[in-house]
């Protein structure tokens, strides 16, 4: 029975032609926090793109999570009845709409700094939603949803702050913002490890996200070598194993 929980679940959130149903808080939650990990992840496929890096087709990749933004807010948006919640996704599409016409065109270096910065405030905008969510259902277990959700767009926020540096986009800021999405990423990681929500299962994938994430601090430290797929699949392995994660927490919570 399960199994069979978990199994519709991930169809109904990998369903990239329709908005999917969501069916509890937990789940909205859920929802609201990988739209922050799909503003970094967009990020980064612009910017492999942009640097003509075919590795794990990007170009493919960006497609899809175009769609899948658009899908979830409006899945979003059909869920909620609260107030603030309904202005927030407002306020989100209102941002999405200039960004998905920039990301729809070929990527161009000159553009890839304004962009980071209209993704950073549809970052933001998305976080204020999720919050919103979790502050509704009012319990640790939203919490921790909301932390290992967090985690997916971190990796790809590293990610892509990486990418841009590779292609050769420069702002002052980026190194404070890799060091800052890293400290986040490591404290968060030994918050979830010492949760009492933990299965064998979860704790096992944080064993994998930590070891993962070893490579993430060596390339940091590294001045003049850039192993740019190198770093993309290590984000994409971590992104894996915190999605299942934070899909256990949910479909965990719901089966008490």
């Amino acid at each position: 029975m399960v199994l069979l929980k978990h199994l519709l679940f991930l169809s109904l959130l990998y369903s990239s032609s329709y908005a999917i149903e969501i069916r509890s808080l937990h789940h909205a939650v859920d929802i609201a926090g990988k739209q922050r990990m799909f503003t970094q992840r967009m990020l980064k496929d612009y910017a492999m793109i942009g640097m003509e890096n075919s590795f794990n087709n990007p170009d493919k990749d960006l497609k899809e999570i175009i769609s899948k933004f658009e899908n979830h807010l409006e899945s979003l948006q059909n869920y909620t009845k609260n107030k603030k919640i309904i202005k927030s996704t407002q306020r989100v599409k209102k941002l999405w709409i200039p960004i998905k016409e920039i990301l729809q065109k070929s990527p161009k270096k000159e553009k890839a700094l304004p962009l980071q910065e209209s993704l950073e405030k549809l970052l933001q905008a998305s976080d204020s939603t999720t919050h919103l969510f979790a502050k509704e259902e009012g319990e640790e277990a939203g919490i921790i949803i909301d932390i290992s959700g967090r985690q997916r767009m971190l990796s790809q926020r590293m990610a892509s702050l990486y990418m841009l540096k590779v292609w050769g986009v420069k702002n002052k800021n980026f190194q404070d913002k890799m060091d800052k999405s890293m400290n986040l990423f490591e404290t968060s990681l030994k918050h979830l490890q010492h949760s009492k929500l933990n299965t064998k299962e979860i704790t096992d994938l944080l064993k994998e996200v930590e070891n993962s994430f070893t490579f993430f601090k060596i390339m940091n430290k590294t001045a003049d070598t850039f192993i740019p797929t190198l770093i993309y699949k290590k984000s994409n392995d971590i992104l894996k194993n915190m999605d299942t994660i934070t899909h256990d927490y949910v479909i965990n919570i719901q089966d008490k």
